[in-house]
């Protein structure tokens, strides 16, 4: 078992992956402070909220010091109605004095006013030579209620109402005006306090936010601050207690570390392999050169054919880490496999192939790996067996790795020797071409990937059956 690899694609590594992590010229608009947008939020919030509030709480206040006004106005108005009489002359009269000693006061910023059509107007003396405009094209059952600019430099707030005494047929305007002096000034005065308080209450709530802000992130200044003691002390786990929104962005990172570490000391132990390897070939062709050998040439095409084995089975086990770290892929088995049978079939046109299963199962495996694994194992199986080989896809759907089944009529491999035939340069027929690293590279990637590989008999062919056992596309399955 073991013979050469069947190339499908090209032995060139992955490109290289553009705007990743640490290339920071991709994203332009991520170069901001969290601190900055999480405090530009806070103020526009705020700022909006205290807004909106401020102006609802003004009109509230200012329609309950004007309603508050109005009722006076209409006190007064009504105080009018209950003591006006029809005198004998028809005209209206008070046969009560009202009570209010502004009306007396010419120009006091209070007055009332009673008109009739077709009668004289009968003001309050604090109107003095002056009058109220009335408008007589309506008639008010009800108090009306406007503001008024008939009197230059004088805001007025004006209450008014139309009736009929009794013993009139006449329709009279009752009408009390105020000067708005007052109420403009307790509207201010409210405004005033309203903007204060809400500009002290705006202020407050920023210092609150920006505290909160530094407070809040504070864990990220200590995850900062742990991985620069990573880098300073040697460490490779960041152990310091964080709050439990933070932890799992430590456990990552820590995963990360492990997974770095690892991937470290996996590519520091195949290059010593592959130095290992490689020295026993080189020790062969500098014997054999030094005493002038003379199949010299011989020697060294043989082993630099055992090298360049070497090489290229530590050079797919690297492509294959380095596709594995880029993320899952997704590649149809069926495809793959038809591809590989009938680059097979160029080899060994004798051999009869039968792949039978599931059409539509998907690996997340790189297409070149998947290739090169089955590759590897169907054309061993065109190779030691006796011509005829099985592919079954996927035989148990149901379960959570795809199977994949290669079997053969051949002679098959002993129960003792299952794990051993995983070595490298292990080979069980000499006669035939080969280093003895296919099955080698195909337990190497497989493992990559979070798989497993098996030897067992073909109970349907009598010869060897190795199931695939490969993460289906879509599940994560750490390696």
């Amino acid at each position: 078992m073991g013979g050469e690899v069947l190339n499908l694609s090209t032995a060139a590594g992955p490109a290289p992956v553009q705007g990743g992590i640490g290339d920071q010229s991709q994203d332009p608009q991520g170069q901001g402070s969290l601190a900055r947008r999480m405090g530009v939020i806070a103020s526009v919030w705020i700022a909006l909220l205290l807004l909106v509030g401020g102006l609802a709480l003004d009109r509230s206040m200012t329609r309950l010091v004007e309603q508050n006004f109005d009722e006076q106005l209409e006190s007064m108005l009504t105080a009018m109605v209950a003591s006006a009489e029809i005198g004998p002359d028809r005209d209206v009269f008070f046969y009560r004095t009202l009570g209010d000693q502004r009306f007396l006061e010419p120009n006091s910023g209070l007055y009332w006013q009673i008109s009739g059509e077709g009668r004289e107007v009968f003001p309050s003396r604090s109107l003095w030579d002056r009058s109220l405009e009335v408008r007589a094209d309506h008639v008010d059952n009800q108090v009306h209620f406007y503001n008024s600019l008939q009197f230059p430099g004088e805001a007025l707030r004006v209450a008014e109402r139309s009736i009929i005494l009794p013993g009139s047929d006449t329709q009279w305007w009752f009408t009390v005006a105020a000067s708005r002096e007052a109420l403009d000034a307790q509207i201010a005065q409210i405004r005033s306090i309203l903007v204060w308080s809400f500009a002290v209450l705006g202020i407050g709530l920023l210092a609150m936010a920006m505290l909160q802000i530094r407070y809040g992130l504070s864990p990220l200044r200590r995850v900062r601050a742990a991985i620069q003691r990573l880098r300073s002390t040697g460490s490779n786990r960041i152990a310091d207690p964080l709050p439990t929104e933070v932890q799992p962005l430590v456990e990552e990172l820590n995963a990360l570390l492990e997974h770095s570490e690892k991937q470290a000391e996996e590519a520091r132990r195949h290059a010593g392999n592959l130095a290992h390897a490689l020295k026993t070939p080189l020790t062969v062709i500098n014997n054999a050169a030094t005493a002038e050998a003379p199949d010299l040439g011989k020697t060294v095409v043989r082993e630099a054919r055992v090298m360049r084995r070497h090489v290229d089975h530590h050079l797919a086990r690297a492509r294959a880490v380095g596709r594995r770290a880029i993320g899952h892929a997704c590649t149809p088995v069926a495809e793959s496999a038809e591809a590989v049978r009938r680059a097979v079939e160029r080899l060994y046109p004798d051999a009869r192939f039968d792949i039978a299963g599931n059409r539509n199962a998907e690996v997340a495996i790189e297409r070149q790996d998947l290739d090169e694994i089955l590759g590897n194992l169907i054309e061993n199986a065109a190779k030691y067996g006796q011509g005829s080989v099985f592919v079954t896809i996927d035989p148990d759907e149901a379960s959570p790795l795809c199977q994949i089944w290669v079997e053969d009529d051949g002679s098959g491999i002993p129960a003792e020797m299952h794990d051993e035939i995983f070595g490298r340069g292990a080979r069980l027929d000499t006669d035939k071409p080969g280093t003895g690293l296919g099955l080698a590279i195909v337990r190497d990637v497989v493992k990559i990937y979070g798989g497993e590989v098996e030897l067992s008999k073909s109970e349907d062919l009598g010869g060897l059956l190795v199931r695939l056992s490969l993460p289906r596309a879509g599940h994560s399955i750490e390696g």
